[in-house]
């Protein structure tokens, strides 16, 4: 957890990169990213514990290929440089070896090709160089906890679909899959690799052992955790971010999730997360071909849905945010994919979320669809829950509405009932582990409730999937008085006005 001491720093380097003129908070955060690993990563002395995509020493002896003696690259040496001769040392000399580091051919160093220094100048360097070193991130929780500080203050990166799950949401969607030290992980809308950093916290606390054992360490470093994107800087940012949460060669490569092939990882995948951009549709001619043969469409939510099927092997199980619209939406796609899920695989849970969930991205009403790919069938009751908080107040401003430790999937104490009201993330963990026993008794009026699937498949033919078309509300009977009764005590009340008003005239002579 950040310190208000760290938040306050943070949020002074970001004000200095705006009044500097870098206004996109894109750029600021790349910007920030990049001085964050360089201090943290590139400063590091002891290969033997970084690690990262390399057996070498980071920095070898001698001076680089344009003369500057390589000890002068470390954070350390040009944090105490004049403003001019450290940007010159950053700009020529640290981010070409950056842009080195993983070797060539790696997905790393792909990603970093473009990495240039954007901070406009030589100033702006030193002062944000200065407050960076006095940022205390001893820990890997807090330097990650510092990067997810950042992501959050993005409030317009918003376009073409993109914006930031929630932190709590992930952690939400991560517990109710539960990873597995064996598990290959793939988020094809990877963005800033959220959904893949949570995957590896929960195993690192989960199962320790992922970490000792020599193979399973290696496949956690290595092949566990895959992500595709199709912009140069969310790439960039998302590498990054698997690096400093301490995944040393993340998967996170350049793809066109929805335009290009699958056929060399179809079934590839045990666990897929994700919350895809579902802004627009596409033309079939830039749509992959094998994702139209499994849905004929061009709405974007619905051929993601189709390549999750397309990407996961045969047991594997997946957690994703979808639109509404693809729980009741009424064309021949939206009832085949639902058809599908419910006929062909094993549709585990619709969880609604709050139409505030997104804000300030997007007001637009969601649900977490958990599922797993059988091939065979397997649907026999269909989890249901209806989120009506998750711990922030659900207008643009996002506010916590409890304190830290009551805060998101697994609080550090206890919560009242009055704390459920404003957080039901616990709940429907709590209740999520008795879907196949105790929830399958809960009456249809209830917060969660099971529908069997002769009832979805008799939903009017379109196997429905909309919580509201299944959950009852419950009417109170109200006692009234009769019209005569209500009548007669407003005349008495009339009299007592008029009575009053004469004693008042009286006294008034």
């Amino acid at each position: 957890m950040l310190t208000s001491e760290i938040r306050s720093q943070i949020d002074s380097i970001w004000n200095d990169f705006w009044s500097g003129g870098v206004s996109n908070p894109l750029s600021v955060i790349e910007q920030i990213t990049y001085l964050l690993f360089i201090k943290q990563t590139v400063e590091e002395r002891k290969a033997a514990q970084l690690k990262i995509l390399m057996e070498r020493r980071l920095f070898p002896d001698g001076k680089d290929e344009r003369g500057r003696a390589y000890e002068d690259l470390r954070w350390s040496r040009f944090k105490s440089f004049e403003a001019r001769e450290m940007f010159k040392v950053v700009d020529e000399h640290v981010f070409p070896f950056l842009r080195t580091l993983g070797g060539e051919g790696s997905a790393f160093s792909e990603h970093m090709k473009d990495a240039r220094l954007g901070v406009p100048t030589p100033a702006l360097l030193a002062k944000a160089v200065e407050k960076l070193d006095s940022v205390r991130m001893d820990d890997r929780d807090t330097k990650g906890d510092v990067y997810e500080y950042m992501l959050g203050k993005i409030a317009s990166a918003g376009q073409n679909g993109q914006f930031r799950t929630p932190r709590h949401i992930i952690a939400l969607m991560v517990d109710l899959t539960e990873p597995t030290p064996t598990d290959i992980i793939c988020d094809p809308a990877a963005g800033t690799c959220g959904f893949l950093v949570a995957a590896g916290e929960y195993l690192r606390h989960k199962h320790p052992e992922v970490l000792r054992d020599p193979k399973l360490r290696k496949h956690f470093h290595e092949k566990m955790f895959n992500g595709f994107d199709f912009d140069p800087t969310m790439l960039r940012i998302g590498s990054m971010n698997m690096i400093l949460h301490g995944v040393e060669n993340a998967h996170v490569v350049y793809r066109d999730s929805l335009a290009e092939e699958h056929n060399a990882d179809a079934g590839r995948y045990s666990l897929v997360l994700a919350n895809p951009p579902f802004a627009g549709s596409l033309d079939y001619e830039a749509t992959a071909k094998d994702l139209q043969q499994i849905v004929k469409t061009k709405k974007t939510e619905l051929l993601f849905l189709a390549l999750f099927l397309r990407l996961l092997k045969v047991g594997g199980r997946a957690a994703v945010i979808v639109p509404d619209g693809v729980l009741f939406g009424s064309s021949k796609a939206h009832k085949d994919l639902r058809r599908m899920l419910v006929e062909d695989h094993k549709l585990d849970a619709v969880i609604k979320l709050p139409a505030g969930v997104f804000r300030p991205y997007a007001g637009v009403s969601t649900a977490i669809l958990v599922f797993t790919k059988t091939g065979v069938g397997g649907t026999e009751h269909v989890w249901f829950y209806d989120m009506e908080a998750d711990g922030w107040s659900l207008d643009d401003k996002r506010q916590p509405l409890l304190p830290d430790e009551k805060l998101g999937p697994t609080p550090k104490t206890d919560l009242t009932d009055d704390d459920h009201a404003k957080n039901n993330l616990p709940d429907i963990l709590m209740r999520w582990e008795e879907r196949d026993g105790t929830e399958r008794d809960q009456p249809l009026t209830a917060q969660s409730f099971c529908v069997t699937k002769a009832e979805i498949v008799a939903s009017g033919g379109g196997y429905d999937l909309a919580l509201n078309s299944y959950k009852e509300v419950e009417h109170e009977d109200q006692n009234h008085a009769a019209p005569a009764d209500i009548i007669r005590e407003l005349r008495e009340l009339e009299e007592e006005i008029s009575s009053g008003l004469t004693n008042l005239e009286e006294m008034l002579g």
